[in-house]
């Protein structure tokens, strides 16, 4: 079951919900027919259900909006990228464990 405080950003919104925003974002970028993508699903919901008030949690899907991934170098999915004023913090390609998501934001808290 997807979490209610996982954000759907897009090329259209991406500016104003990640680059501006106030509190770091965690982005999860993926593609509906990427395997890897479907299993990391339940952490990200998890994710955005422990942090929220503190980090906002949020997926781009690839297919649909493709200016965002291309701008910030994303090729292989899932690619999870942590934004805090707007700047990129670090990332990480491929399906991880949540300990790995949750060291990446304490980079940003």
């Amino acid at each position: 079951m997807a979490s209610e405080n996982v954000i759907a950003f897009n090329d259209a919104n991406f500016d104003r919900e990640v680059l501006e925003s106030a509190v770091p974002v965690l982005v999860d970028f993926w593609a509906t027919w990427c395997a890897p993508c479907k299993a990391i699903a339940p952490i990200i919901d998890s994710i955005a259900d422990q942090y929220v008030g503190t980090v906002k949690v949020g997926k781009v899907n690839v297919d649909e909006s493709q200016s965002t991934p291309a701008n910030y170098g994303v090729r292989g999915i899932p690619t999870i990228i942590l934004f805090k004023n707007g700047i990129v913090v670090d990332q990480i390609v491929g399906q991880v464990p949540k300990s790995q998501i949750d060291a990446l934001i304490a980079k940003a808290l």
